[in-house]
């Protein structure tokens, strides 16, 4: 057995026994007695540590994509040591680093863990669970013929906080991911497009409305890496846009990898929901511009 394919198995009946427990008991414990046990002398065991805790610490996440890609099955209702399987495959596919596990390997590994530790259907089980959330994200390395992991490739976005005033409140508009984050429209720019204009297309197409620039936000830069393309630097500028208050369609949906809502929200119900940290910063400056408005 391949060493990382033990340290998987090896974190899965640590997950099983920390889950067995109600979440319980301490799983560094548990896998301290696992590892010993089941993979005595292992060349991973930061590999297993490391794995273990993106688990842990992504659960709540992990869940709801679940709840979201198998909504016919309660999380509560599916066995153990499946729900455990899924959360490992799921944050390898989503949260790993891609260079060292591809979305093709973290599917086939849980797969994988399905065929030995599951019931007769767990390996089909698992394959449509995370085969569904893959071709959520485009289905990245599909095609992957090898990239040069050096090379850096830089891309320019535009995003916006779209609001509207409707009887006396402000709303915002947020899209909603298959990661359970609530999030701002953005797009990348085309050739010759301007930003005001890109983000004007952009908001029209995945939330159906006509926006008017109101003011420049901020910007911000993140490095992902993609399977075909390699690593990429995105550089994002965000504007204030107002738009009317129009019932909202994810338009284009099949072409939106990703995303499955869209709604107004309440300035008041924004603090409550979930979303990534790098945007928050921008949010609380258009909230700020809002109220003072």
């Amino acid at each position: 057995m391949a060493n990382r394919h033990l340290a998987r198995s090896t974190v899965l009946q640590t997950l099983y026994e920390w889950d067995f427990s109600d979440q319980k008991l301490n799983p560094d414990d548990i896998l301290k007695r696992d590892a010993t046990e089941f993979a005595p002398g292992a060349e991973h065991n930061h590999f297993m540590k490391s794995l273990l805790d993106g688990v842990i610490n992504k659960c709540k996440d992990l869940d709801n994509i679940i709840v979201k890609a198998a909504p016919e099955w309660p999380i509560e209702k599916i066995s153990i040591m499946d729900r455990n399987i899924l959360r490992i495959g799921l944050y390898e596919l989503l949260f790993a680093n891609r260079e060292q596990v591809p979305p093709k390997v973290a599917i086939n590994e849980a797969i994988e863990l399905a065929k030995k530790f599951g019931g007769e259907t767990s390996g089909k089980f698992i394959n449509g669970v995370l085969g569904a959330v893959y071709k959520e994200m485009g289905e990245p390395g599909k095609d992957d013929k090898g990239v040069d992991k050096k090379t850096i490739t830089k891309e320019t976005l535009v995003g916006a906080v779209v609001y509207t005033r409707h009887e006396n409140d402000v709303y915002v508009a947020l899209v909603h991911d298959v990661f359970g984050h609530w999030t701002l429209t953005k797009g990348r720019l085309e050739k010759n497009e301007t930003e005001e204009d890109g983000i004007a297309r952009e908001a029209k197409e995945e939330l159906g409305l006509v926006i008017k620039i109101k003011d420049k936000l901020g910007e911000n830069t993140y490095e992902t890496f993609h399977p075909e393309r390699g690593k990429l630097r995105k550089h994002v500028v965000y504007f204030l846009a107002e738009a009317p208050f129009e019932e909202l369609t994810l338009e284009n949906k099949e072409d939106k990898g990703g995303l499955d809502d869209v709604k107004w929200f309440k300035l008041a119900e924004i603090l409550d929901l979930n979303f990534y940290d790098d945007i928050l910063p921008i949010i609380t400056k258009a909230i700020n511009l809002l109220i003072k408005s």
